[in-house]
């Protein structure tokens, strides 16, 4: 995808509209992309927007690695483009006022402040390297308990988080080590990265992050909303969330307790209950670059449509361990159920009922914390343009689910809360002056009462 596509869809109302209205931008940076999205104010809609895909390293069995510098060229490279595109639909650049980012979160870096170079690839999130290292923190807890650190952090030991990928990174790395001893070696997560090289780097670049990455690594104390010196002394997917409000839920089915977002210095934080399902998209990458499969994304839904069922077989795409709610990293993949009447559509099928099953697993464990069943589930991201996938997903969990027809949910959350921020004030985001979404709801077809369900289309 090169992001043209943005510019054909919108340009009539761009030109009609965007050289008054304020801009906000957002970065997604993403485990295999990198996007450079711009929104209008008003509406909530893509002006433009460029993607870029990216490698993953696999140096070794359970280890995944990204080159930080690629990631880097990334971001400027979706900048530039966009902005070309921008400037043929007659848009001022100085009307974009902000800049917001989200990112692949528990993924790690350390780099060298006097140089700006990484002193290491970026250990990505799905890497399983330091299940060792967990096990040995976990055999020295009271009761070897894997959710000894959760009243502080809210989540388990677990290869997932950051602190245990860096405990990693300074044990087997001499230049880390070296550059810890001379006060040169700095650690963050990728919106670290991204912010101190896009604000000067070397040359004064600014060396932070927010609570909701902080939250997850495991260094981070989601009560003080601070570093916990006492965490801080040692010895990639699909995402459900549910916000719980400002007090943090601690959950007893094996769900994270994690910071959603804190909206200014004097907000309060927002917290959620997450469960995180380490393979979902990548299932679909892994048909294609692995197994030839498939030969685009795309195509696993005609295939699947084809079949129409996974005829008896069952894929359990836990190539990194399964996370939540099981946090068992020694679980690894199998397809069972096979026949000599299985084919490449079943096998497909089976992988899109993979991704909601899992989903369904999450969802029971949330359900089960907050004792309020969830009625409608609203997603986004890549996958949701699969309608099939859209379809079992309401089928499976019994309940509605709607996907909003702007698919960039995550990027629009960066750009809405770096719009609102103190100083920048072009995004209001009060109930009354929230844009109406165009949103596609799929209902279960497969119910108690056996009534069919089907889609629908409504505002939001």
């Amino acid at each position: 995808m090169d992001g043209s596509s943005s510019q054909s869809r919108s340009a009539a109302g761009s030109r009609r509209s965007a050289g008054m209205e304020p801009l906000v931008a957002a970065i997604d940076q993403g485990t295999s992309s990198t996007r450079f999205l711009v929104f209008n104010t008003e509406t909530a809609q893509v002006i433009s927007y460029h993607q870029v895909e990216l490698k993953q390293h696999f140096p070794k069995e359970g280890w995944v690695e990204a080159d930080p510098m690629e990631i880097l060229q990334s971001v400027h490279e979706c900048v530039e483009k966009t902005c070309q595109k921008l400037r043929q639909l007659n848009v001022d650049l100085p009307n974009i006022k902000a800049v917001g980012v989200t990112n692949q979160r528990e993924t790690t870096l350390v780099w060298d402040k006097e140089t700006g170079e990484p002193l290491y690839n970026a250990i990505v999130w799905l890497d399983l390297r330091t299940q060792s290292t967990v096990e040995k923190l976990i055999s020295k807890t009271p009761g070897r308990s894997k959710n000894h650190l959760k009243d502080k952090t809210g989540l388990p030991i677990s290869t997932y988080f950051s602190a245990v990928k860096l405990r990693w990174l300074l044990d087997n790395v001499a230049e880390i080590g070296e550059a810890v001893l001379s006060k040169r070696a700095m650690f963050g997560t990728v919106d670290s990265w991204i912010i101190w090289c896009l604000t000067g780097g070397r040359d004064g670049g600014v060396h932070i992050t927010d609570v909701s990455n902080a939250s997850r690594t495991m260094l981070f104390n989601i009560h003080t909303m601070d570093w916990d010196p006492d965490l801080c002394r040692y010895g990639t997917g699909c995402f459900l969330l549910l916000n719980t409000g400002t007090k943090p839920v601690i959950s007893d089915h094996g769900l994270l307790t994690t910071v959603a977002y804190k909206l200014g210095k004097d907000k309060a934080a927002c917290y959620a209950l997450e469960g995180s399902v380490a393979i979902a998209g990548a299932v679909v990458r892994w048909l294609k670059d692995n197994m030839g499969i498939v030969q685009s994304s795309s195509e696993i839904e005609q295939l699947a449509a084809k079949a129409g069922t996974s005829y008896g077989c069952y894929f359990v795409p836990a190539f990194s361990g399964l996370y939540a709610p099981y946090w068992e990293p020694s679980a690894r993949g199998i397809i069972c159920g096979l026949t000599q009447f299985t084919n490449r559509n079943h096998l497909a099928f089976a992988a899109l009922e993979a991704v909601c099953f899992q989903t369904r697993e999450i969802l029971d464990a949330m359900n089960q914390d907050s004792c309020i069943p969830l009625s409608v589930l609203g997603v986004d991201g890549g996958m949701t343009a699969n309608r099939l996938l859209m379809q079992l997903q309401a089928d499976i969990l019994g309940i509605p689910v709607v996907r909003p027809a702007m698919s960039e949910t995550t990027a629009l959350g960066a750009a809405m809360a770096a719009g609102a921020a103190q100083g920048v004030d072009v995004w209001n985001l009060s109930p009354a002056h929230l844009p109406k979404v165009t949103s596609e709801r799929f209902e279960p077809q497969i119910n108690i009462e056996g009534k069919k369900g089907g889609t629908t289309q409504n505002r939001q």
